[in-house]
């Protein structure tokens, strides 16, 4: 049983190792992008979103890289797309949080 080449055991730990850190870290953040891209690209008018920076707003405009967001009565702010961290429904529970 111990005819093991020590070679081909390092070689063994080194590829598991990266099977682990690939299934626990990487793969789990990729789905995490991909969700976000996801809701990113179905933003609508009307819909109440909450930012990254916890700024909530409505929708009110959707340019190429940004949206505009009415944050109070005669307020509007631009903000990037991708600072929007969850779309909200109507009733205020969040419909892409996924948590």
């Amino acid at each position: 049983m111990s005819d093991i080449n020590p070679q081909f055991a390092s070689l063994l730990y080194i590829v598991a190792l990266f099977a682990i850190l690939y299934f626990l870290m990487i793969r789990p953040q990729q789905q995490r992008q991909k969700k976000q891209q996801q809701m990113i690209r179905s933003l609508k008018v009307d819909d109440q979103v909450i930012t990254i920076g916890g700024a909530f707003g409505t929708i009110v405009k959707i340019k190429e890289d940004s949206v505009v967001l009415r944050v109070a009565d005669n307020v509007r702010m631009e903000f990037l797309k991708s600072a929007v961290a969850q779309v909200r429904s109507r009733e205020g529970k969040s419909k892409d949080n996924g948590k």
